[in-house]
């Protein structure tokens, strides 16, 4: 499989999954997320999945900062509504790795291990996204905000030339570069374009 280097350069995202253990998907329990897996999942690499993967992992560190993270004991709220913008894109990302989902979700095991209505849209909070343990009520809200880290100034003219049919093969192949290039960049500078604040 070919995809870009950074890709493995990237931080993983180690959780312990009760259910995986209990169900013997996974003998212990524990296992963990790379880039790769929710790139394969959302089919593209962009700024969106990216910022996904970051508020997730950087979350799930303030909220089990001495332990790894439990899946399907994180609730997670949205302030935009299921349909708007790019939160479906994002809340699948974030679904995939804490195991929270809306109303569509697995409904446990004899009222254990359930993992719908974990997920909820149009919450009133000014943030990204909130974390929040379910065990310990304790909560975060992460920020996102990728502006600072610029695009290309070839991207546009190479975008115009593709959505026209008119682009050539070595340019199709140049927009992907420095789009993921972007990307990388925003991997790289994790600090100044996410912030999470306990609430």
């Amino acid at each position: 499989m070919n995809y870009p280097d950074f890709f493995d350069e990237v931080q993983t995202i180690k959780v312990k999954d009760p259910l995986a253990f209990v169900l013997g998907a996974v003998i212990d329990g524990d296992y963990e997320f790379n880039y790769l897996d929710v790139v394969k999942s959302a089919g593209h690499s962009c700024p969106t999945v990216a910022g996904a993967y970051l508020i997730t992992a950087e979350a799930l560190k303030a909220l089990y900062p001495d332990e790894v993270a439990v899946r399907g004991n994180i609730s997670v709220e949205f302030k935009e509504s299921l349909e708007d913008g790019v939160a479906g894109v994002i809340s699948n990302v974030v679904s995939q790795i804490t195991g929270a989902t809306d109303k569509s979700g697995f409904k446990g095991l004899a009222g254990k291990f359930a993992r719908h209505s974990l997920m909820d849209f149009d919450a009133q909070i000014d943030s990204s996204a909130r974390f929040t343990r379910i065990d310990n009520d304790k909560s975060v809200d992460v920020f996102y905000d990728p502006s600072s880290i610029m695009p290309s100034p070839n991207m546009q003219a190479l975008m115009q030339k593709m959505m026209g049919g008119m682009a050539q093969p070595a340019e199709i192949k140049d927009f992907g570069e420095l789009w993921q290039d972007r990307v990388k960049r925003i991997f790289e500078n994790t600090e100044s374009v996410v912030k999470v604040v306990e609430v």
